[in-house]
């Protein structure tokens, strides 16, 4: 029988056999993109070539021997072509798709959740979001693993990173995040491979990596040398070469590399060849054996690699594994400054395909030119431990949601103070739907009215942590205690933060298969700080909830910085993302209950709440099931125009008194005034939209919530719209039916003062309203307009 390490050695030489199909097979990809079946548009896809062959290694030695099914991979963007050929092998990707790669409905550029059929764990793309998305997922592995849910087995989860990628700063929020939380079970493997897309990186960056992972309690694991250079260092000479490796300038490794043979060997000879040993060491070499000793760096050894992956297994410790690689590893643009948009000629294929001894024809078949038995590397593939597990896709059972959700109203509120009321009623409940609400927020818990809540439920941390002040009895009111039982999660003051957060916990049902409710706040002016991660979150369809307050001029005391123009737009134009923005708590209790349906529905999706701090009179009328659908819809008549109707108002949020007292203004002088409160310029356009759109299908009777409730306007009317926020948000209302229409908002960074101020400062008060009546709807003036001062 054959011992372990013989079984070690047959599986290393498989390991390097399939390495080399799958530079084949990236390769090739690429050059039937380009040359086989090029797009129309003659667009060249060279980024990837050189950017994943230097990972054709790491990801051999990742995906085919160290990975375990309970493991979340994120993929260096560029390394696409690398991690589809994988797939290819192992039964995940279709040969359609990897013909069609980069073009319709073809694999895609970067690692894609939701484009992409083969097994991909987390998108990438906007490069850093992909790296800090593999750290959140470890901190909700955590969460669920205190509850004592998830998937059993605690997986690694693992970031794939180019040196270049480590420039993008949310990767160093992050770092600090997961050291405030204890993070575990996280591997970031670095492709020092010290090039990016314009140059080479800065000499030493590999220190100051070093430095930070550790700082921040990471173990760091440089994999520098291959073993062939280690055995070339215990030759006589071998000290000599490892110190001329170590001081030799990036640029200039990077060059010979692409050079080749000859040119190391010139250079090594000039440099440290007069020694007597180091000559010997050098010249006992071919040229080929030479450049194959110099580009055997550590992140190209797949037992180094595999060695590596094997000891970090057995603690939970995060590592950072730097490991230095050659970008277009095994190329014929290996090394070259320009590889990153380089493409390889067809010559260079065809060489390419002689060396890899694939015949004309059978370019995507599976076992092609390699030496080993197909039924031998089958069954090698058959029992690689990351495919033991079966689908890695989790499809958990909806959790139910109360008929309603219960809130005290007062005569007057805001819509803030009501979700606040909201969540803490939720927190009194004792059953599965209250359990899975996890909250999280940006240093912003309490500014947020998220306080009663996390009363309740405690913040998390797997460790218990006592509230300090009321341990002393020192009155707050607050109670801050920490403990594995708890459902808020606090971040520190970085919106990057929050929405990769969100994004991991709104895929936590996928990934871990445990179904949480995630709900996030923060000010409603800084979700643009956060905006990428926030897009990043929809585009991997992550579901949550996300409620944003003060929003608008509504905090006007604290000047243009902290007042939000564009974010109705915002909401509007995000895929995944459904936006309202309600003006009664009333109104926000019915939304607040369909974004818990929403987040769960399998064509739904993420819900962005637009809150405000400001105090207004409350309804007093009951919730029927008619009323409830059209502010879900996006919205409802608050008062129905007649059928002699002059002037609609439509307004959304926190305007509702302004409206409501314009209406009153002009009602003496303009006939049949009807006010539409708009909940959801968003879910109004987009069945809007998809209405026109089934038309055109031939669905002749499609109709949209808009074009019901506008049906009710004359065709003489005209539609003012007023919100507090880009007029462009309701601006839209008059091309329904090609109504006359002035929409009234912000466009301009305001000023410290009363929303008063404000208001009429921008002409969104009651005046500025029936100003914009006057003017749209002529006739005899309006008694109640006062004259501008």
């Amino acid at each position: 029988m054959a011992s372990s390490a013989e079984h070690s050695v047959d599986d290393i030489a498989i390991l390097e056999e399939l390495e080399r199909k799958i530079l084949w097979l990236a390769t090739w990809t690429i050059h039937n993109a380009n040359h086989v079946r090029p797009n129309a548009d003659g667009l060249k896809v060279g980024g990837h070539q050189a950017s994943s062959a230097s990972m054709a290694t790491i990801m051999t030695a990742l995906y085919l021997k160290a990975l375990r099914p309970q493991d979340r991979v994120a993929v260096k963007p560029h390394a696409s072509p690398i991690f589809h050929a994988i797939q290819y092998l192992s039964g995940r990707q279709t040969r359609e798709k990897l013909e069609n790669f980069r073009a319709y409905k073809g694999a895609q550029s970067y690692p894609s959740r939701t484009k992409d059929i083969d097994d991909v764990d987390f998108s990438t793309g906007s490069v850093g979001l992909g790296v800090a998305q593999t750290l959140f997922a470890s901190l909700v592995q955590d969460y669920l693993a205190a509850k004592g849910v998830g998937q059993g087995v605690e997986g690694k989860m693992i970031a794939l990173v180019g040196d270049a990628e480590m420039d993008e700063g949310n990767i160093f929020e992050a770092l600090l995040e997961g050291w405030k939380h204890g993070l575990r079970n996280t591997w970031w493997i670095v492709d020092y491979n010290r090039q990016s897309l314009d140059a080479v990186v800065r000499e030493g960056l590999w220190e100051r990596f070093e430095s930070i992972f550790r700082s921040f309690g990471w173990d760091v694991v440089i994999l520098k040398y291959g073993q062939l250079q280690q055995a070339a260092f215990e030759e006589p000479g071998g000290q000599a070469l490892k110190r001329w490796i170590d001081t030799c300038p990036n640029p200039l490794y990077s060059a010979l590399t692409f050079q080749g043979g000859k040119a190391w060997r010139k250079r090594l000879m000039d440099d440290i060849g007069d020694q007597g040993d180091v000559t010997v060491l050098i010249e006992r070499r071919s040229d080929d054996e030479l450049a194959a000793l110099m580009g055997n760096l550590g992140g190209h050894d797949l037992p180094s690699l595999v060695e590596a992956f094997e000891a970090a297994r057995t603690h939970d410790r995060p590592v950072c594994f730097i490991a230095y690689t050659i970008k277009g590893f095994g190329l014929p643009l290996a090394g070259h400054k320009d590889n990153h948009a380089g493409l390889m000629t067809p010559t260079q294929v065809e060489a390419l395909r002689a060396r890899h001894k694939v015949r004309e024809g059978h370019e995507w078949d599976l076992f092609e030119g390699l030496a080993t038995p197909p039924a031998t590397l089958q069954a090698f593939l058959d029992a690689v431990p990351f495919r033991a597990g079966g689908t890695r896709r989790h499809q958990p059972p909806k959790i139910d949601v109360p008929a309603t959700l219960d809130v005290p109203l007062q005569p007057a509120m805001s819509t803030q103070q009501g979700f606040g009321l909201l969540l803490n009623e939720i927190g009194k409940r004792d059953d599965l739907f209250a359990r899975r609400v996890v909250t999280t927020s940006p240093d912003v818990t309490v500014s947020t009215n998220l306080g009663a809540w996390v009363n309740r439920r405690k913040l998390f941390a797997r460790e218990e942590l006592a509230d300090t002040f009321k341990k002393e009895r020192i009155p707050s009111t607050y109670n801050w205690e920490f403990a594995p039982s708890g459902q808020h999660m606090e971040l520190g003051i970085a919106e990057m933060n929050l929405f990769t957060m969100l994004s991991a916990l709104g895929l936590s049902h996928s990934l871990f298969g445990e179904r949480l409710l995630p709900i996030g706040t923060l000010y409603d002016p800084f979700i643009e700080r956060g905006l990428d991660a926030l897009n990043y979150a929809c585009y991997q369809d992550a579901r949550f909830i996300i409620a944003a307050t003060p929003s608008g001029v509504t905090l006007a005391p604290e000047g243009g910085a902290h007042q939000s123009i564009a974010t109705p737009l915002i909401g509007m134009a995000q895929d995944g993302l459904a936006s309202f923005e309600p003006a009664f708590v009333d109104e926000l209790a019915v939304i607040l209950r369909f974004a818990f349906e929403h987040v769960q529905a399998e064509d739904g999706g993420s819900v962005y709440l637009r809150l405000s701090t400001r105090t207004i009179e409350q309804p007093r009328r009951s919730m029927d099931a008619a009323l409830a659908g059209d502010i879900v819809k996006g919205g409802y008549w608050l008062r129905r125009p007649g059928p002699n109707a002059q002037v609609v108002i439509a307004y959304s949020g926190a305007l509702a008194p302004e409206a409501i007292e314009a209406v009153g203004l002009i009602a003496e002088d303009r006939r049949d005034v009807g006010l539409l409160a708009v909940t959801s310029a968003d879910r109004l356009h987009g069945g809007w939209t998809q209405a026109q759109r089934a038309r055109e299908a031939g669905d002749a009777g499609a109709r949209a919530h808009v074009e019901t409730l506008l049906d009710a306007v004359p065709p003489g009317c005209a539609i003012i719209s007023a919100v507090d926020g880009h007029p462009a948000t309701l601006g839209w209302l008059g091309s329904v039916h090609g109504h006359r229409a002035r929409a009234l908002g912000v466009e301009h960074f305001g000023q410290t003062g009363t929303i008063a101020d404000l208001y009429r400062h921008f002409g969104i008060d009651a005046q500025g309203i029936v100003r914009a009546a006057q003017a749209m709807a002529p006739g005899r003036p309006i008694r109640h307009l006062r004259a501008v001062g």
